[in-house]
């Protein structure tokens, strides 16, 4: 009856300490929490979307400006690098490391006001919405070194294969997190499932590795697009690179054409501190956060509002196994 009752407790325990690890870093407001035990993907997986009667996560954004930028620095003479700018509302941030029992142990940004979050420090039954929050990852990196961030783009067309269960567009990015090791993994996932872009925007993604690897990932007329890196970077924002020469895509974005030009002069070798400044450099009054994943130390640096000053330092042990 002990060994019962400790096995029952242990997913009770899990939740605890969960719910314990949260803290706020700063005013922004910035929390950090680790979220220990399953989050049930398996079963999410499933039956996709139909299973929860609902639409994809990013609904509530589907008519706001965008302007994310999101970048590869691949030189493997140094760490490479997944540099990202959130451009959205200065809303409360989630800086979530999860521990999940089946899948990879990885690190997200999560916007909290789509769990209800305001910027008062919420109540321990209000704590409670946060288990669902792998569920709305934007950006992040896995024990592996595999690091997505998605951008916002005027138009992606799936093919609703009858046969595929249909994920939303941020469960796109938990799904790899949790189940990929390389951009060959991620993408042969991706090719798996529906995405869903019902009531949201339609979104591409940089995937990218610890190998020196990244690819953008579109959806155009109802077939999967997969643009691999011809060098050691790569950059997208906020519209389609499928069919564009790269001087037509520096025409296109004034943020593409200073990260584009940034990493062709650093032949795609950024120290993290002036990736966040090439961050900076394509920042928007509406930049919600700024992040740098090293893809082999697992270092994360996070600036939250636009506060270039105050840049939080945090670390995912990596698995290289």
């Amino acid at each position: 009856f002990v060994l019962i009752a400790l096995i029952l407790a242990a997913p009770l325990h899990r939740r605890a300490r969960s719910l314990f690890s949260f803290r706020k870093i700063d005013d922004h407001p910035l929390y950090v929490m680790h979220l220990y035990g399953d989050y049930d993907l398996d079963e999410y997986l499933e039956d996709g979307l139909q299973a929860r009667g609902q639409t994809s996560a990013v609904t509530q954004m589907a008519d706001a400006p965008w302007a994310c930028t999101v970048f590869a620095a691949l030189n493997q003479e140094g760490e490479p690098l997944l540099g990202r700018n959130f451009d959205w509302f200065n809303r409360p941030t989630l800086l979530l490391f999860t521990h999940p029992p089946d899948g990879y142990a990885s690190v997200s940004l999560v916007d909290l006001s789509y769990l209800g979050f305001d910027t008062e420090p919420p109540s321990w039954r209000e704590r409670l919405r946060l288990f669902d929050a792998p569920y709305w990852t934007f950006d992040g990196m896995n024990e592996k070194g595999l690091a997505v961030g998605m951008m916002a783009v005027p138009q992606a067309d799936t093919l609703n294969d009858p046969r595929r269960v249909t994920i939303g567009s941020l469960d796109a990015i938990r799904l790899l997190l949790d189940q990929a090791r390389t951009v060959d993994e991620a993408i042969a996932l991706l090719g798996a499932y529906n995405i869903d872009w019902e009531g949201g925007p339609p979104l591409h993604y940089l995937i990218a590795d610890a190998a020196g690897h990244s690819a953008v990932v579109e959806f155009v007329e109802g077939e999967m697009q997969v643009l691999p890196n011809e060098e050691p970077w790569q950059v997208a924002t906020n519209f389609l690179l499928t069919g564009l020469s790269p001087e037509r895509a520096k025409r296109s974005c004034r943020r593409y054409a200073t990260a584009h030009e940034t990493l062709e002069r650093a032949e795609g070798s950024l120290p993290p501190a002036e990736a966040m400044d090439l961050l900076e450099d394509v920042s928007q009054d509406i930049t919600m956060w700024s992040v740098v994943y090293g893809m082999t130390g697992g270092d994360i640096r996070v600036s939250v509002g636009r506060d270039f000053e105050d840049v939080h330092q945090f670390r995912l042990p990596m698995d290289d196994s």
